[in-house]
């Protein structure tokens, strides 16, 4: 008699498709870094070129000008939180299509402002929609790419900082070519192609159409980084109320208060300088110090990230503001252009390093989810403090006192304070995340209360 065999081979096992998912996560690099280029023009390069036209078209002094970078900073403090929490929410592509709105609508302002006071609106919203593009775009290279957080963050900042060196010039040239309503028209075209291709090719993992063998991909390269024991990996995940009772928020909070007054203030001292010593009979041109400032201010962001995946976070950005420190105390006593331009360079370079770290830091110790929330949270201190009170302290001191030494030598105290917090921003243990204790976080049954 003939007996039958029931072959019930079992399923294969999907293969995991790194290659799929490098593909959606070089892309995301990509979007999230383009995302941010004329966000960060505007701010950076855009009013700078414009201010002498702006002065002559609205009869504006100096001192009406300089208000505009003033109410940028004070938008950053007010809405890098909401946009933290927003994103969530909306996802990237979504937030980025409201920053690129926003942005349009600042530009169409800035077009046809009748007087000057309306440039305070611009300059404003100009921050909020660089909230809507900046903030996602460091959340969104760090999700997919976990285990190399500093350098995709770096890349993002690195496009940030320098697309104001880009397009400052090319700025000129179309204002040249096009005049003042047709340069600001063509922006307007320029930036919605640009944050559109950045938002077709970039969203975050979770909300991305994955084939199951690109899912596993990541899956196995989450449980990889978390089982990594390099010191360097994503903490778990800590809830924004949690996290903004720990020590080690403040003292990254604090770090930015002071090395962020510290290196905002260069923008205006730098070039002041500059012709302070060219008026006392010195051979130097300010425009080469403000220079120097900036390309290390937009290099440093790449470098210092990707260094901080090797060396550490904390280390790195101590000696940074160290260094500054000591750019600041030795420039009133150094009258040679190079060495002018190097003192300047060092203030930039841990400028630029503590935007680097501080969101491979901030997941560092409270987790990936949360990340938008908490570093907006972090970046009033920037908004609201260091932002602000750095550059108007300058300013009323040199009022006061007419001294570069004693702006300078304050100015030195704020980065040596910024390294010491920067230091004391990690965690108490010997592994990577924020251990909840009673003495950071309340007793046990008070935290499980705290919700976002």
């Amino acid at each position: 008699m003939a007996t039958t065999t029931n072959h019930h081979a079992p399923a294969a096992r999907p293969v995991a498709d790194y290659a799929g998912y490098e593909r959606y996560a070089r892309n995301a690099v990509i979007g999230s870094a383009l995302s941010t280029f004329w966000s960060g023009a505007l701010i950076f390069g855009y009013p700078g070129v414009m201010k002498s036209i702006w002065a002559q078209k609205f009869n504006a002094t100096p001192g009406q000008l300089g208000w505009i970078m003033t109410f940028v900073v004070l938008s950053l403090g007010i809405f890098t939180f909401f946009a933290g929490k927003w994103h969530m929410k909306l996802g990237t592509r979504r937030s980025y299509i409201v920053g690129t709105a926003i942005l349009v609508v600042c530009m169409l302002i800035v077009i046809y402002s009748p007087n000057v006071w309306l440039l305070y609106l611009f300059a404003f919203l100009n921050g909020t929609a660089s909230c809507f593009v900046y903030s996602p775009s460091l959340a969104t290279v760090q999700n997919w790419y976990p285990h190399r957080r500093g350098l995709v963050t770096g890349i993002v900042n690195l496009v940030f900082g320098l697309s104001a060196a880009v397009m400052s010039p090319l700025f000129k040239v179309m204002f040249d070519a096009f005049g003042y309503v047709g340069m600001g028209w063509a922006t307007i075209v320029l930036i919605i192609v640009t944050n559109l291709i950045a938002a077709a090719i970039t969203e975050m993992p979770d909300r991305t159409p994955m084939t199951e063998q690109q899912q596993l991909a990541r899956q196995e390269l989450m449980d990889r980084v978390a089982n990594d024991s390099s010191g360097s990996v994503p903490a778990a995940d800590v809830e924004p109320k949690v996290a903004v009772r720990t020590r080690s928020f403040w003292f990254i909070w604090l770090a930015w208060c002071f090395m962020g007054a510290a290196g905002i203030s260069m923008v205006t001292l730098s070039t002041g300088y500059g012709e302070y010593l060219s008026a006392s009979g010195y051979a130097v041109a300010a425009v080469a110090l403000l220079t120097a400032f900036n390309l290390t201010n937009g290099v440093s962001r790449i470098v210092a990230g990707a260094l901080s995946d090797i060396i550490g976070r904390n280390m790195l950005a101590a000696i940074t503001f160290v260094l500054a420190a000591v750019g600041y105390f030795v420039l009133p006593f150094v009258h040679n252009v190079v060495m002018l331009c190097v003192l300047c360079a060092l203030v930039g370079f841990a400028f630029g390093t503590l935007f680097a770290v501080t969101a491979p830091l901030g997941t560092d110790l409270f987790g990936l989810k949360y990340f938008g929330l908490i570093f907006g949270y972090i970046f009033t201190a920037y908004g609201f403090v260091g932002g602000l009170v750095g550059p108007l302290l300058s300013s009323y001191v040199l009022g006061k006192t007419g001294s570069f030494n004693i702006v300078f030598g304050y100015l030195g105290v704020f980065c040596l304070l910024a390294a010491f917090f920067i230091l004391m921003a990690k965690p108490k243990t010997g592994v990577s995340g924020v251990e909840a204790s009673e003495e950071d976080l309340g007793t046990p049954e008070e935290s499980l209360m705290l919700d976002v």
